[in-house]
C-alpha cells in the first residue's frame, strides 16, 4: 500500500491473489498501538499520582506564561492541557505515521475529556458518600430494610429512568411529603417505579397532571400520619428491651423485620375496604353532581374547657386523654354508620349520609363521655346540606355551620340547625313539635292503633348571630322516650 501525503493509502494485491501487506508490516502497527496504548497508561497513572498528592497539571504550570517577544500569554484551559497532553503522546510515539500520529493525539485528547469527567463524577460520589457516613448507620440499615433496595439514583438520575422530566418528578416527590434532597443519591428502583406508575397513568388519559399530584399528596399526607402513629406506639410499648445492654433504638431494627410484612398486608386489605365502601357511596348517588358536591350532615364534638386542662394536666396526661377521646369517638363513629373525618386533639368531625345516624351518633357521644368521670363534658353541633368532598375532607357552608353551632352549644348538649331538624322531621325521626306528636298519639288512642313511635325531639332555641353566618335559629336535639 502507498501512502500519500494525506496519509491515505491503497492496497496491492498479490500475484497469487492473496492480499498483499502494506509497507509498514503488521508487526510494526501492533508495536505503535502498543507504544500508544502505554502512553495514555502513562499519563492517566502520572493523573492519578498528582491526583492523590493533591497536585494536578494546572498547577504545576504557571498560571501565566511568557510568549518569545516577552508578553505574557492567557493561562491555559482544562481543554489546552488535554491538548498538551495529547501532543506529548503524540511525540512519544516517534517513527509512527501522520494518520497514527493523529489518532493517538485524537485518542489522547479524548481520554482526557473522558477522564477528566470521571474525576468529576468520582468527586460527586465521593461527596454523596461522605454525606451518607455522616447518617447513623442503624437509620441507614433500617431505611433500606423498610424500602427493599439501597440508594442508586439522584433525583435527575431518577427521573430520566423513569422517563419523565425533572419538574414533574419534583411536584410528585413534594405532593408526596417529602423534603428536596438536591441532587443526592437517595433514591431508589422503588422511587423510580413510583414515578414510573404515576406518569404512565397520566399518559394513558386515566388521570389528569393535577388528579396525580393530588393522588400523591392525599396518600403521602394519610400515610404520614399513619406511619408517625405507629412508630411512636410500637416504641412506647418498649419499656424494657428484650436484652440486657440494648437500647430501643437497637430493638427497633428486628422489631420493624418482624412487623413490615404483616403491616404491609393489612394496610391494602384495609385500604381495599375502604375503597369498596366510598364505592358504594358514589354508585348509590342520585346524579353525578351528587358524586362531588353531596347533601350530608355533617357533626362537631368538641370537649369543653380543653385549653384550661392543658394547664394543669401533664404533657403524659394529656396525651392519654387525647387518645381514649379520639379513640371512644371514632369508635362510635364507625359503629353507628358515619364515618370519621378527622380528629384535632380535642375535637372531632364526622359525616353521615342519614340524618337520623348523625343525631344517634351525637347523643350516644354525650352520653358515654357524660358517663366517664376522667373525661371534661362534651359538646354537639350538627348542619345538613350540600357539602364539598375533596382528598377525604368536607368543606362548605354546612361544615361552617355545623362549626359555629358547637362553639354556642350547652355543655352535655346538641344544637342542629333547622335543615337538619326538617330532615329529621321528613324521615320520621322526629315530630315537628310535641304538640302535633300529641295529637298523633291521641287520634290513633281514638282510633285503636298503636301511636307513632319517635327516636328524637327537638327544641327549638332563641336565634343566635353567629360569626360570619350571620343570624340562625337553632334546635335543641334530645332522646325521646315514647
Amino acid at each position: 500500500m502507498t501512502v500519500d501525503d494525506t496519509g491515505s493509502g491503497t492496497g496491492d494485491t498479490a500475484s497469487d491473489g492473496e492480499p498483499g501487506r502494506t509497507t509498514g508490516s503488521v508487526a510494526d502497527t501492533a508495536a505503535a498501538r502498543i507504544d500508544r496504548a502505554e502512553a495514555h497508561a502513562r499519563v492517566e497513572e502520572q493523573d492519578r499520582v498528582d491526583a492523590q498528592d493533591g497536585r494536578t497539571d494546572r498547577a504545576e504550570t504557571p498560571d501565566r506564561t511568557e510568549t518569545p517577544d516577552g508578553a505574557p500569554s492567557a493561562p491555559e484551559t482544562s481543554d489546552q492541557v488535554d491538548r498538551a497532553k495529547a501532543a506529548e503522546a503524540a511525540e512519544t510515539l516517534g517513527g509512527t505515521s501522520t494518520e497514527g500520529r493523529a489518532e493517538t493525539a485524537g485518542r489522547a485528547e479524548t481520554s482526557g475529556r473522558a477522564e477528566a469527567a470521571g474525576r468529576s463524577e468520582r468527586a460527586d460520589r465521593a461527596e454523596a458518600q461522605a454525606a451518607a457516613s455522616e447518617e447513623d448507620p442503624l437509620a441507614l440499615r433500617l431505611e433500606q430494610l423498610i424500602l427493599g433496595a439501597e440508594r442508586r439514583y439522584t433525583p435527575f438520575q431518577a427521573a430520566r429512568s423513569a422517563g419523565v422530566s425533572v419538574e414533574l418528578a419534583t411536584r410528585f416527590w413534594r405532593a408526596m411529603g417529602f423534603a428536596d434532597i438536591g441532587q443526592a443519591k437517595a433514591l431508589t428502583e422503588a422511587d423510580v417505579l413510583a414515578l414510573r406508575r404515576l406518569s404512565g397513568l397520566v399518559e394513558a388519559g386515566l388521570l389528569s397532571e393535577a388528579m396525580a399530584v393530588q393522588v400523591a399528596r392525599s396518600t403521602g399526607q394519610t400515610t404520614a400520619r399513619l406511619a408517625e402513629w405507629q412508630i411512636d406506639s410500637f416504641l412506647e410499648g418498649l419499656t424494657e428491651p428484650p436484652e440486657p445492654g440494648m437500647t430501643r433504638t437497637e430493638v427497633t431494627y428486628p422489631l420493624v423485620e418482624l412487623l413490615l410484612p404483616e403491616l404491609e398486608e393489612f394496610l391494602v386489605y384495609v385500604w381495599r375496604r375502604q375503597l369498596a365502601a366510598a364505592t358504594g357511596r358514589v354508585v348509590q348517588a342520585a346524579d353525578d353532581e351528587e358524586m362531588v358536591d353531596r347533601r350530608l350532615a355533617v357533626g362537631f364534638a368538641d370537649l369543653v374547657g380543653f385549653t384550661r386542662l392543658t394547664r394543669r394536666m401533664e404533657e403524659e396526661e394529656l396525651g392519654e386523654l387525647v387518645e381514649a377521646f379520639e379513640t371512644t369517638a371514632a369508635d362510635l363513629v364507625a359503629a353507628h354508620g358515619g364515618r370519621l373525618i378527622k380528629t384535632l386533639g380535642d375535637e372531632v368531625l364526622y359525616a353521615a349520609d342519614d340524618a337520623g345516624v348523625a343525631a344517634e351518633i351525637a347523643l350516644r357521644l354525650i352520653e358515654t363521655m357524660a358517663g366517664d368521670e376522667t373525661m371534661p363534658e362534651l359538646r354537639v353541633g350538627i348542619a345538613f346540606g350540600t357539602v364539598t368532598t375533596r382528598m377525604g375532607d368536607v368543606f362548605g357552608t354546612t361544615v361552617n355551620l355545623a362549626s359555629r353551632l358547637t362553639s354556642i352549644a350547652p355543655k352535655d348538649a346538641v344544637l342542629v340547625d333547622g335543615a337538619f331538624a326538617e330532615e329529621l322531621t321528613r324521615t320520621g325521626d322526629a315530630p315537628a313539635s310535641e304538640t302535633a306528636a300529641a295529637d298523633e298519639a291521641a287520634a290513633a288512642e281514638k282510633e285503636g292503633e298503636e301511636p307513632p313511635s319517635y327516636r328524637f325531639a327537638l327544641q327549638p332555641m332563641w336565634q343566635r348571630a353567629v360569626r360570619g353566618l350571620g343570624v340562625v335559629e337553632p334546635w335543641q336535639l334530645r332522646r325521646r322516650s315514647n
